[in-house]
């Protein structure tokens, strides 16, 4: 990929990449923390991403993977404050935008079951892909598929009936 190519593939897809993975991640500074290391990795490796094999992909999983590691760090952290009978210092939320139900109602999910509904719903992989990019079987896949409707349909009202019908 040709320095001119990644510029117009960056200008592509650094921002609906980001807006995708705020929603997974539900604090835009991380999703954009992530998006940014994915297409820093990107262009370092620029010579062999291939275009007719969708790069957009592999920054994607890049992406999803940083902030799942951040995830778990962050968990780690916690868990070694409480560990010391400590409270964790006060993580800083991310903006809080008043008119989006849906990104609202998904912050409502566990991080991992945000990650594959937001995966399968907003990216539109199927439920191999979503397996394989969130490291779990397709069976788990369906069954967290199921619990996140179930969840968020209290909280969505009648637009929930749209999620029932991408997965049949």
């Amino acid at each position: 990929m040709t320095d001119d190519e990644f510029e117009a593939f960056y200008g592509r897809w650094a921002e609906p990449m980001t807006g995708r993975l705020y929603l997974v991640t539900g604090d835009l500074h991380e999703a954009q923390d992530a998006v940014q290391e994915a297409f820093v990795r990107a262009w370092n490796r620029r010579d062999k991403l291939d275009t007719a094999r969708t790069p957009e992909s592999w920054v994607r999983v890049t992406a999803t993977r940083l902030a799942i590691s951040r995830w778990r760090r962050g968990r780690r952290a916690a868990e070694a404050w409480a560990k010391w009978g400590r409270q964790a210092p006060a993580a800083a939320g991310g903006p809080q935008p008043a008119g989006v139900v849906f990104e609202q109602a998904l912050r409502t999910l566990p991080p991992r079951q945000r990650l594959i509904v937001a995966l399968f719903y907003v990216f539109d992989l199927s439920i191999e892909q979503v397996a394989a990019e969130a490291g779990v079987s397709a069976g788990t896949v369906k069954t967290q598929l199921s619990r996140g409707r179930a969840a968020l349909t209290p909280l969505l009202g009648e637009r929930a009936g749209t999620l029932e019908d991408r997965d049949a």
